[in-house]
This record gives structure tokens, C-alpha cells and sequence, in this order.
């Protein structure tokens, strides 16, 4: 095979190495622990020097080996690692790179900034969140603060507002620190964190990359000698998928390019049609030419991702009854399977906010996230046009 694939066939084909027994994927090894033949061969496993499944806590595992050299291949990095969800990539990048203090550039998952903002300084480190409109200041923050690690999201959660990762890697570069960018949103079909300059790549792969809402996981990709001390915390907090969940992630992943560019295709579709609806104040999209974000995301994005949020004409309470009104859409607080999904973000991923801090962070009650997935796009924009007909102010 050609050293540059394709995403497509990297997918499918991350290795040249096949199944013992000749099946096309690597099986489910329901197993714990392996067994030797004797003590050198177990030894030469341990140690590298052999390659096999050893104990599963560890992750080494035949199915989440295979899984994560397939993880690695899609962000064209050495190596990567696969969690039991999102969140456990995310604290264990903090544990094992942002002992000399994390800081968030700018609005992450709401998780993370708890975890930053709450758990982390239980343990001595320093966590810092920078809203979107200080982003600007970060060279500042950087000198005043001289973290470990920055974390960053782009396309954000819910404003989809893009970050420049080049000149973002450079001001974390310039400080010592190292950066990690959360690229669930794009998707390694849209976005490539690691040949714009970043350090590691982190997934929520409970989203697009599983695709079909059914497992729970997660992974970093980056570079060997930066995953190793990450491996030792997710080994020692148990945060290893089960093998079953590691081979539907596995499944997953094969179809994970047409799955995307399709969703990418029905979210820019349906974005240009309810920009012209009379009720939609806003539509946060990329892909929008009036968009501030257009320039940078047709720079650094091959696509522009299957999320589509819509700032309505409306109070909380007609937003509210929009969402109930939908027949295809679901009231949902996830994102990324086959099946369309909304969330007003008031309730669900920002509500643990004030209102005046979402306010600040641009997050109003008229919005409404969307979740783009595989229906026809003209059936979805019909849901959407007899919701919005609940509006009548």
C-alpha cells in the first residue's frame, strides 16, 4: 500500500498485519489475561519485545491494539491510546502533561473546564479558563502563568467558532508548553490538529468516531514519548475499554469518512436554508461566508463538520416548545450518530453555568444545537420549517 493513503482505506487497512486465523478485522477477546508458554515468552510480551495480548487492564489486548493502531492512522500520528470515554483522555493528558498548570484557550467541553477549573486544583495544579473573548490575551496568560499544557477545541461547543491552531501552537510552543486539541467536533475527515501544530490530538470517540450512539470511549494520538506517560495513568485508573467496546469503535471507524463527508454535506445544506428563515437570528456555522470564522476554517478544514447551531428570534420557553415540536429530530444532549439530534444548550451541556456566564460566552436561550445525521437533508429542513412555525411573535 502507498505510504499516503487515503483516510478512507486507512480506515480499514490502518496496517498490513491480519488475524492468525484469517479473519479480515481482529476479533472480540472476551479475555482478561493471556497465557504463556513459560516465563520468557511472557517476559518478551511484557517488555516489548514480542508483540501479544497480555492483560487487558493494561489495554493489552488484540481487539484495543487493533483499535488504537487504527486511532493512530486516522490523525497520521506514532501512536495513540483509547479510553473508556472522552473525559478519561482528557484527565489523564492533564496528570501525565499540565503538572506545571492547564489552561483552557478559550470554551472546551464543559467537563473539561470542571475538571480544570475544580478537580485539578484539588491536587496542587494551577487551572486557568480563558473565555472566547480573551483569547486574544493567551500570549500574556502564557508568560503570567507558564503552564504545562493548554487544552483547545475548535470547532467549539456550541458556537462552532474556530481557532487558528498554527499560531495558537506557536504561542504555546514559544512558552514551553504543549498543546492538545480537542478535534471531536471536526473529525480527522475535516481537521488534522497534528499537521497544524499540535502536540496531541484528543476524541470524545463516544461521538463521530463511534458514530452510532451505542459505546462510550475516547482516545489521544500524538507522538510515542508523549503518550507513554499518559499510558501509565490510564493503566493505573482503570480507564481501558472493555474489548467489546474497543471492536464496535473498531467497526465504527471503517465507515467513519462516508458517514462524515455525508453529514458534513446535509449540515452545510441545511445551514444555507435557515439563514433565510424569518425566525433564525443567527446561524452558527463555518461554512456561511459572512461567518468570522469563514477565512480560518476554509484555511485549516477540509469540511466544515456535521454540527449546525441556530440562534433563534425566540424566548427560552418557544425555544423550548421548537425542540418538543421536532418528529425527526431528537431531544438529545449527544452528538455525532446516524440518527439527527437537537439540544438547547441551556439545559444540557451548559447548564451548569449561570446566566450570566453563558451570556458572556455567547450562549443565549434562543439556541439550538443540531446534530446533523443521516436522513435526507430535505426531510430534516422540512422538521425544521414545521417546528419553527410554533413561533408566532
Amino acid at each position: 500500500m502507498a505510504e499516503q493513503s487515503k483516510l478512507a482505506t486507512q480506515c480499514i487497512h490502518p496496517t498490513s498485519e491480519m488475524d492468525p486465523r484469517g479473519a479480515p478485522h481482529t476479533p472480540i477477546y472476551n479475555t482478561t489475561t493471556f497465557v504463556f508458554p513459560d516465563t520468557a515468552a511472557l517476559l518478551d510480551v511484557q517488555q516489548g519485545r514480542a508483540k501479544g495480548g497480555f492483560y487487558t487492564r493494561y489495554g493489552m489486548n488484540p481487539s484495543i491494539i487493533a483499535v488504537e493502531r487504527q486511532l493512530a492512522s486516522l490523525e497520521n500520528a506514532e501512536r495513540a491510546l483509547v479510553f473508556g470515554a472522552g473525559m478519561a483522555a482528557i484527565s489523564s493528558t492533564c496528570l501525565a502533561h499540565g503538572r506545571g498548570g492547564v489552561v483552557c484557550a478559550g470554551d472546551v467541553y464543559g467537563g473539561a473546564m470542571e475538571f480544570v477549573d475544580k478537580q485539578l486544583p484539588q491536587l496542587g495544579i494551577v487551572g486557568r479558563l480563558l473565555r472566547d473573548d480573551e483569547i486574544e490575551g493567551l500570549g500574556e496568560v502564557l508568560a503570567e502563568t507558564k503552564p504545562s499544557l493548554v487544552l483547545l477545541e475548535t470547532p467549539c461547543n456550541p458556537t462552532l467558532a474556530i481557532r487558528d491552531v498554527r499560531t495558537i501552537a506557536s504561542l504555546v510552543h514559544e512558552s514551553g508548553a504543549l498543546l492538545a486539541v480537542d478535534n471531536t467536533f471536526a473529525t480527522p475527515v475535516n481537521q488534522q490538529p497534528l499537521e497544524l501544530g499540535a502536540d496531541l490530538v484528543i476524541h470524545a470517540a463516544t461521538k463521530y468516531l463511534g458514530g452510532h450512539s451505542d459505546i462510550t470511549a475516547g482516545s489521544v494520538m500524538g507522538a510515542d514519548a508523549l503518550l507513554q506517560p499518559i499510558w501509565d495513568w490510564h493503566k493505573n485508573l482503570g480507564q481501558v475499554p472493555a474489548p467489546e467496546v474497543a471492536a464496535l469503535l473498531s467497526r465504527s471507524l471503517r465507515t467513519s469518512v462516508v458517514r462524515v463527508e455525508q453529514q458534513t454535506r446535509s449540515a452545510q445544506r441545511i445551514a444555507e436554508k435557515m439563514v433565510q428563515h424569518p425566525k433564525v437570528k443567527r446561524v452558527l456555522y463555518p461554512c456561511l461566508p459572512d461567518s468570522a470564522h469563514y477565512a480560518l476554517a476554509k484555511n485549516q478544514m477540509n469540511g466544515f463538520g456535521g454540527m449546525v447551531t441556530l440562534d433563534l428570534e425566540a424566548s427560552a420557553e418557544e425555544t423550548t416548545a421548537v425542540v418538543d415540536r421536532f418528529k425527526l429530530f431528537l431531544n438529545a444532549p449527544s452528538l455525532g450518530g446516524v440518527e439527527s439530534l437537537a439540544c438547547q444548550p441551556f439545559a444540557t451541556t451548559h447548564y451548569g453555568l449561570s446566566p450570566e456566564e453563558r451570556q458572556r460566552r455567547g450562549i443565549s436561550d434562543g439556541m439550538i444545537r443540531l446534530s446533523i445525521g443521516l436522513e435526507a437533508a430535505d426531510d430534516l429542513i422540512d422538521d425544521l420549517h414545521q417546528a419553527l412555525q410554533i413561533i408566532t411573535s
